[in-house]
């Protein structure tokens, strides 16, 4: 059985992961009059960034076998972490500056910033937490009634047998982190995104561009060890991306005081 901590705690983070984005919007549409187009626009440029074109360059550098291993990652597993951080840093952050760019015209001022931020992470997070967090929660009502647990057993599937077993000996608190996650995620997308505008809007400011990409995959470079097998300990990434996201945000703070002041000097 699945314990009720552990799915009120997936529950908890799918909340997070749903609700947080919408709740920010909606609260910041009021104070700093948000558009909808560059949340759109976020979106849009997140589909094509990291669902799109990363997937090609990672084809043509990594050169997967068959199977979907990856030389690289077995010869050097470090290399491999400094390749995937520094690729998703220029993909990423070129993809806000190129948006930026078109969005200049008709819509101006940090809220364009906000805005695109939020909606980058809310689709992210969707794909990346969301879908996950629901089809964990299925299995794990499905698990505790006792005539779908039956059925999953007699499937006699060896993956669908060890995701069960995983779901019901996997600590209640690992289920809270997606939620913890994406709360983090979302605030270094946002402090991003306004830093990349202010390379974009303000004359003498394009080096915050590159510096948005060094942040970026610095604040990657945790979660990828993690993923293979660097790290063992999921606090300890959500720790680092704590620290990382915050020195972020505190950049992104300056970068809003630059905003004003020219803002003030053009008036």
């Amino acid at each position: 059985m699945v314990s009720q901590l552990s799915i009120t705690f997936m529950t908890i983070s799918l909340i997070i992961t749903f609700g947080l984005p919408v709740v920010l919007f909606l609260v910041w549409r009021k104070k700093y009059k948000l558009k909808l187009f560059p949340m759109f626009a976020g979106m849009a440029m997140y589909i094509m960034c990291v669902m799109i074109m990363q997937p090609i360059m990672h084809y043509i550098m990594l050169n997967p076998h068959a199977d979907g291993t990856v030389r690289l990652f077995a010869s050097d597993p470090a290399l491999y972490v400094i390749y995937g951080a520094i690729t998703a840093g220029i993909f990423e952050e070129s993809g806000r500056f190129v948006a930026f760019h078109l969005l200049k015209k008709k819509y101006e001022g940090k809220e364009t910033a906000l805005s695109y931020g939020i909606g980058y992470g809310a689709i992210e997070a969707i794909l990346l937490a969301g879908i996950t967090l629901i089809t964990t929660l299925t299995m794990s009502a499905m698990i505790n009634d006792n005539e779908a647990r039956l059925a999953l057993v007699a499937a006699d599937d060896a993956n669908l047998l060890y995701l069960i077993n995983e779901l019901i000996i996997t600590e209640p608190a690992y289920f809270l982190t997606p939620g913890i996650e994406r709360i983090i995620t979302l605030s270094a997308h946002i402090s991003l995104s306004i830093i990349v505008w202010c390379s974009v809007k303000i004359k003498g400011k394009l080096w915050l561009y590159p510096a948005a990409i060094a942040m970026h995959a610095i604040f990657n470079i945790t979660p990828i060890m993690f993923q293979v097998g660097l790290i063992p300990n999921i606090w300890i990434v959500e720790t680092t991306i704590f620290i990382f996201a915050t020195l972020i945000a505190a950049a992104a703070f300056f970068a809003c005081k630059i905003i004003k002041k020219e803002d003030t000097e053009t008036l």
